[in-house]
């Protein structure tokens, strides 16, 4: 690389980093607390993915997702799942249209779908059916209604909360559509001090607001840089060897996972791993990817693309705490 390229690059990250600054400044205004799903939800953004957010009802999932559609000059839809909800509900349907001379049409009504940034809201309390009407729209961009194919707007997001699966009324989202998340972000409850701040901002006559800082160009362009930042042949073979860990009959899966998973994580794992510790990095003013950038992003990457066998079900056995063990005894280098 030039000292004329790298120049430029620098010169990129330092507005990546001024760009991020301003939207995670604008989610702080409204969102007391949940720093580190904020900036997991954030990081999909920016790597162009999608995040699943799961809490119980009233942590301020939906606020979260809500507060970034400001932050950013995108189109935003809100889908509220619910067990009546249809698959045509949330892509669209033909309707048909009649001219002056009486002749009839079918013309395309787009659903709540066609927007930049989506919200889908309560996922796991729609059927499996309706659930699945998304899986095309997140992994293609695109809607096939009626032997037709449309293309969705870019940038394009799907932010979904769901409660969690203990709860009454939820269905499982199926594996294929777990693995289409980038990011599983847990959404924990507030201690006293973040409970004080949010009576604070919610409860008197000024409710703050985040402001438009970003546009579709400006987001397009954070997730360019991601995509350039390069990651040394040990990084990536750092991060094969976690998902390769995740699978029960591998040779590196330590005794725990041979003992309490069926099925391990997808190549897709190892994609939201690289893509997020870039993200990371650029977060840190680097132009490359470190191990402890990979270490910090394995637990939201692969937490929901971990399939327990019944006896971790049966033991309660937690996915993060697996994932933590898989990166103990991994060492970062092969021949470490």
């Amino acid at each position: 690389m030039g000292d004329e390229e790298g120049g430029d690059l620098q010169g990129q990250i330092e507005t990546f980093g001024r760009l991020y600054d301003a939207i995670a400044g604008q989610l702080a205004k409204v969102i007391v607390g949940h720093q580190q799903a904020a900036g997991e939800v954030l990081t999909c953004i920016i790597s162009g993915g999608h995040a699943l957010l799961e809490g119980v009802p009233g942590l301020g999932k939906t606020l979260l997702v809500r507060t970034l559609a400001d932050a950013l000059d995108l189109g935003f839809s809100r889908i509220q799942f619910t067990p009546d909800l249809m698959p045509a509900d949330i892509t669209g349907t033909s309707i048909v249209e009649s001219d002056e001379a009486g002749a009839k049409s079918f013309r395309f009504q787009p659903g709540p779908i066609f927007a930049n940034l989506v919200l889908a809201d309560e996922i796991n309390r729609a059927t499996p059916k309706t659930q699945s009407a998304v899986l095309e729209a997140m992994q293609e961009h695109t809607v096939s209604v009626a032997r037709t194919t449309h293309r969705l707007p870019e940038p394009f997001f799907v932010l979904a909360t769901q409660n969690p699966l203990e709860m009454e009324g939820t269905y499982p989202l199926p594996e294929a559509q777990l693995d289409r998340f980038m990011l599983k972000v847990l959404v924990g409850s507030p201690d006293v001090d973040q409970l004080v701040g949010i009576l604070d901002r919610t409860t008197g006559s000024d409710v703050p607001k985040a402001a438009a800082v970003a546009d579709a160009r400006g987001v397009l362009g954070m997730q360019e840089l991601v995509r350039r930042v390069p990651a040394a042949q040990a990084v990536k073979n750092y991060v094969a060897r976690i998902v390769r860990a995740t699978h029960p009959e591998a040779e590196l899966a330590p005794a725990q996972t041979r003992k309490y998973v069926r099925y391990g994580s997808s190549p897709r794992g190892a994609q939201a791993i690289l893509l997020a510790a870039k993200v990371r990095a650029l977060r840190a003013n680097r132009s490359n990817v470190a191990f402890e950038d990979v270490r910090a992003v394995v637990a939201p990457a692969l937490r929901h693309r971990l399939i327990l066998s019944f006896e971790g079900q049966a033991d309660g056995v937690v996915a993060d705490d697996l994932l933590a063990e898989i990166v103990r005894s991994l060492p970062q280098a092969r021949d470490a």
